[in-house]
């Protein structure tokens, strides 16, 4: 087991929390080796030294024997960072890890006047626990497969039935009865503002079997809490802290609230980060290990949203940069956007590393908020307005620190589009079905590369010749463009809501079709250099017919 920090890094890391014992009441527990499985410590299991117990600000680190102390607070989420090369055992109510204790004191309990619609932090224990831990026996260089979901949102019980049917059960079919993932993240809008829903969801989840791990949104928040440090009370009661570290032999994982609540302001939420959470990354960054890749989870983006509209407190974002930018392999995850794009940070936005820190802002679970045309089996289209189909995301992490990402359309996902459209996991081509021969070449094809970015490379091919540069544009994508207007024409709602207005998208490509060719029908085929997962190409064709004058 690698040791976290140097004796001398220890002190310093530890003494903030040693002073403020003095100043509060303390609890004590103990980390250790389960060998048994049975979630106590039993004779010839030994406790687990150098392990770090955190409040969300102050990191406190095991003696020989495994034992901690750590100040005790009402309202606070106490968790073990979970180490490389251990597993923790499951919670029996929702499945999640159990890796954390919310605390709460019998003053804090009597002072509780406002109840919050959906509970907040009802309770919770007087004391401190003790954390099993189990030795994971995988090989750690193999490579850590995370499942990566943003926004599933669900805002009912029939939305989690789509999750459930859209996302997870066809997981766990792909699977057929094997090993699904290594791990799961989540970037928050667990649900649309009914936070009653929780359980159901985790439920859903669970089916998996897969450590999952939470971030918070925006629809996340008691929204009748008077303070941002309460907004998140009953998020943390089911899923508990809302900002913490895990560990993979192969990978760091940093959770982060970045949702500053602002009652009675408009808008009334922001992104960035709370002074406690700076506490928190500093003296955990200070020990981690540079040598492994290190993912920050978020929900609300590092970048604006649109120019000149700070959505992400710019002054929190230098801080964060700043802190990060000895760490050679960072990659940060987002969601909220409902739209999927790459981000890579350079001095222009204040990141200042030696390589762009790339942010991969993935795209919505739900896609367009479940909405849109049913399939046969009863599933919204749901293809969010930047053209890309509802899904998820997986990251592969390699021993070395490289990774990779792919993007999983959910299997029904972008079926209302097909018309003039046709699709594969990596992208949609869309063309005119036919051009009067002699015409002015204006129509052309369109790729909708999922997980494009800025310099991907993109090409086409008339016919098998010879290989030509399709060219980026940012404007609508037209397949979605084509379903609004099939919305706009409709007499009756042609599904519950609406597909999402089609709005310009990063990842649009544009070539045009020539109309000085022999009449009949031509083929296209687009291919796309993938940065991880290769050349991957789809074809298409139009027909040029002859008309009369």
């Amino acid at each position: 087991m690698r040791p976290f920090a140097s004796a001398a890094l220890l002190l310093t890391l530890i003494a903030p929390a040693v002073a403020a014992q003095t100043a509060a009441p303390s609890c004590e527990g103990r980390v250790f080796e389960d060998r048994n499985g049975n979630g106590r410590q039993d004779a010839g299991e030994p406790g687990l030294a150098n392990q770090r117990v955190s409040d969300g600000e102050r990191i406190v680190a095991t003696d020989a024997q495994g034992r901690y102390r750590l100040p005790m607070a009402d309202k606070t989420s106490q968790f073990l960072i979970k180490p490389a090369g251990y597993t923790t055992p499951s919670r029996s109510d929702s499945g999640l890890p159990d890796y954390w204790l919310n605390l709460r004191t019998a003053d804090g309990l009597a002072r509780d006047t406002a109840k919050l619609k959906y509970g907040g932090m009802p309770e919770g224990s007087a004391g401190c626990r003790d954390y099993p831990l189990t030795i994971d026996r995988k090989p750690r260089d193999t490579d850590l497969d995370v499942l990566v979901f943003a926004d599933p949102q669900t805002k009912s019980a029939v939305d989690v039935e789509y999750y459930r049917r859209d996302i997870v059960d066809p997981l766990r079919a792909a699977s057929r009865g094997k090993h699904i993932a290594d791990l799961g993240l989540s970037l928050g809008d667990i649900t649309h503002d009914d936070l009653s829903l929780y359980p159901k969801l985790n439920q859903v989840t669970a089916r998996l079997g897969v450590p999952w791990l939470h971030a918070p949104g925006n629809h996340d928040l008691d929204f009748d809490a008077s303070v941002d440090q309460d907004s998140l009370l009953s998020f943390r009661h089911v899923y508990g802290p809302d900002t913490f570290a895990w560990e993979e032999p192969q990978a760091n994982f940093v959770v982060l609230d970045d949702v500053v609540y602002q009652p009675g302001s408009k808008p009334d939420y922001i992104g960035g980060l709370r002074a406690d959470q700076f506490a928190f990354l500093e003296r955990y960054l200070a020990g981690a290990d540079k040598r492994r890749l290190l993912v920050l989870a978020m929900h609300i983006p590092l970048f604006d949203a649109a120019p000149g509209r700070e959505t992400f407190r710019h002054a929190d974002r230098d801080r964060l940069f700043a802190l990060l930018r000895e760490f050679p392999h960072v990659l940060v995850l987002s969601g909220h956007s409902h739209a999927q794009r790459h981000v890579y940070h350079d001095a222009a936005d204040g990141w200042h590393g030696a390589t762009p820190l790339h942010e991969y802002n993935v795209g919505a679970a739900c896609g367009a908020f479940w909405s849109g045309v049913k399939d046969a089996q009863g599933l919204p289209d749901s293809t969010m307005s930047d053209g890309t189909p509802n899904g998820y995301a997986r990251l592969s992490v390699r021993a070395n620190a490289e990774y990779a990402l792919s993007w999983h359309p959910a299997p029904g996902a972008g079926k209302a589009l097909q018309s003039n459209a046709v699709a594969n996991q990596y992208l949609r081509l869309y063309a005119p079905k036919t051009l009067r021969r002699g015409s002015y070449p204006i129509r052309g094809i369109y790729a909708n590369v999922y997980m494009g970015a800025d310099d991907s490379r993109v090409e086409y091919r008339l016919d098998d010749g010879e290989w030509k540069p399709m060219k980026r544009v940012e404007q609508p994508d037209p397949a979605l463009l084509a379903e609004n207007a099939r919305d706009d024409e409709a007499e009756r709602l042609r599904g519950y809501d609406r597909a999402a207005i089609a709005t310009p998208t990063p990842h649009l490509w544009n070539a045009p079709l020539p109309t000085d060719t022999a009449v009949g029908e031509h083929a296209i085929e687009v291919r796309v250099f993938d940065r991880w997962q290769g050349e991957q190409r789809l074809r298409s064709s139009y027909r040029l017919l002859e008309a009369a004058p």
